[in-house]
């Protein structure tokens, strides 16, 4: 029988966490802007004055993802033991001390230590472990709102730092941006976390009596995971959309450039994503608050391969690649949401930042690696047109491995005896 457990709410009613879902989410905003969203800018910036090679500077954000995979699993089990509170503060506090210090580098060998060790940081410091700690705080049963809530927090990050990163360099530089977003994560993401992850507020699952049992409990509800056909299923989707997401975001600028899209036009394509992963979540949160993420998630990953397969066959001009755009940044917004949620629906209640943990693993090798292969395949052939069949292919993997973990964790019929 499944390892489970009925969490008791009351303690900690969603309703109630309010202020937790508040902090989490500005914490959000601010984590993913200075983390991940500003790299791409503060390295060509770095390139321009030191001289350094795009393959130099991406090799360091590698490395920090890598890293990131290995300590995923780790940070999971401690939000899951009740340490999310300092996990995530004291990374954040960490993460300001590297910034700080990659302000004032010279050195490559420097700048590899300090951005792979930001990397590993981001394990630590973004969607993962915010999501155990509300699983944590309310149950992981009545967590969909308040994940919901953190992705729509999480969704302006690019919005509100890309602009100020930009406008810092403008003015002063890419070293005193670094200080700006070392001030960030020292003051406002530390202060969130630290302040308002409150672990003697979580809700108690119903039949544990102290921390020893539920650790019994978690490694029971991970073994029995491991055991689940569904579970690997929804691994291999899951990977499969981090490679597909990861690929394309990176090469997205030059892959409409090449698809034949002047300059202007790609830049307004691009910035239509963005905001239609908020209204894909507004509108998943209005229509579909009662709908299973089993059911939301088979239905939205059917549209990547759709959307992609246009992008390839498709005659591409500026209305084309705008909707395909705005259908892919959606479904993506609304797929943040799935992948917080198949943990509790799919599998297991118990255990939830080390069952999401084992799955992110993988997920962001993929991220890592999926940039670089498509550059080899672009190389191989001079053009995007593999690189998009690939992505493609993909995207069907994505939907055809979640259609199975949805068939296999579909609810069994119970038949009374006559």
């Amino acid at each position: 029988m499944p390892v489970a457990s009925t969490v008791a709410a009351a303690a900690a009613p969603a309703e109630k966490a309010h202020g937790l879902i508040t902090a989490l989410g500005i914490g959000q905003i601010c984590s993913w802007g200075s983390l991940y969203y500003s790299f791409p800018l503060i390295a060509e910036a770095m390139g321009q004055e030191l001289g350094w090679s795009k393959p130099d500077l991406y090799g360091a954000a590698t490395l920090g993802l890598v890293l990131a995979a290995l300590a995923a699993y780790p940070v999971g089990v401690a939000v899951d033991r009740g340490y999310g509170r300092w996990v995530m503060g004291l990374s954040s506090l960490l993460a300001g001390a590297l910034l700080m210090l990659w302000s004032q580098v010279t050195s490559l060998a420097a700048f590899y230590v300090l951005v792979a060790g930001i990397g590993a940081l981001q394990a630590a410091t973004l969607y993962e472990p915010a999501f155990a700690v509300v699983a944590r705080r309310v149950g992981p049963s009545h967590s969909r709102a308040g994940i919901t809530a953190l992705t729509l927090w999480g969704g302006f990050a690019s919005t509100v730092f890309i602009p100020l990163v930009q406008w810092l360099l403008s003015h002063w530089g890419w070293r005193e941006a670094l200080m700006v977003l070392a001030a960030v994560n020292t003051i406002i993401c530390t202060g969130a976390y630290l302040l308002f992850i409150q672990p003697g507020r979580d809700a108690r699952p119903v039949g544990t009596a102290n921390p020893v049992e539920q650790r019994t409990r978690n490694r029971l509800a991970v073994q029995e995971a491991l055991r689940r056909p569904v579970f690997w299923a929804l691994l291999l989707s899951l990977t499969a959309y981090a490679a597909m997401f990861s690929a394309f975001t990176f090469h997205m600028y030059p892959l409409l450039r090449e698809r034949g899209i002047d300059t202007a036009a790609v830049v307004q394509a691009i910035a239509l994503i963005g905001p239609a992963q908020v209204v894909g979540r507004i509108v998943i949160s209005l229509f579909a608050a009662r709908a299973s993420m089993r059911t939301v998630g088979t239905a939205v990953v059917s549209v990547f391969p759709m959307a992609f397969g246009a992008l390839a066959y498709l005659h591409a001009d500026f209305f084309v690649v705008a909707t395909i755009c705005v259908v892919y940044g959606g479904a993506n917004g609304i797929f943040t949401i799935v992948r917080g949620m198949v943990v509790p629906e799919m599998l297991s209640r118990d255990a939830y930042g080390a069952i999401n943990g084992l799955l992110t693993v993988p997920m962001t090798f993929a991220r890592a690696a999926a940039p670089v292969g498509a550059a080899a395949l672009w190389t191989i052939g001079s053009s995007y047109d593999g690189v998009l069949v690939a992505i493609l292919v993909v995207a069907v993997l994505l939907a055809a491995s979640f259609w199975l973990a949805a068939w296999l964790s579909r609810p069994k019929l119970q038949f009374l005896p006559e």
